[in-house]
């Protein structure tokens, strides 16, 4: 069962999949955002490729916990994807996902330039792979 998992931006849309066992994040690619329709389309056909059977979309609190404008911007194109698919999409909160993504990329030796290049799809799979590892657990704490 594949899981995308999307870190969504104004210019960018960082994508991650998660192994056909649900155990693992891996970065796909990184999405120049285009409009939405164009946007829902490029996401709709990966859904279709890996045969993904649930979306995790990260939604980016403030640090307080509250929403700002872009929780809405997000939302908004939530919806929009789910009007194409009849997937389960489920939120998970990125607070600080693209700063780790950035330390990540900082302590392997990037370039500046080539961290703007993958940073999105980095937080993509640091949020997939929360999500993943919250419910293995959840499935362990069960047994």
């Amino acid at each position: 069962m594949r899981i995308l998992g999307l870190d969504v931006g104004s210019k960018r849309i960082g994508v991650a999949m998660s192994d056909p066992l649900g155990i693992i994040a891996q970065g796909l690619t990184t999405l120049q955002c285009k409009n939405q329709d164009s946007d829902r389309e490029t996401i709709v056909g990966l859904i279709r490729q890996y045969e993904v059977q649930e979306i995790v979309v990260g939604i980016p609190y403030h640090m307080n916990g509250s929403e700002g404008p872009e929780v809405k911007k997000i939302r908004e194109f939530v919806s929009v994807i789910r009007e194409a698919v009849s997937l389960p999409i489920h939120e998970w909160d990125e607070r600080l996902s693209t700063v780790a993504a950035e330390r990540l990329l900082i302590e392997a030796d990037m370039s500046r330039k080539k961290r703007r290049k993958v940073v999105d799809k980095v937080a993509a799979v640091i949020i997939l792979q929360g999500f993943l590892d919250k419910r293995r657990h959840e499935v362990a704490s069960q047994s």
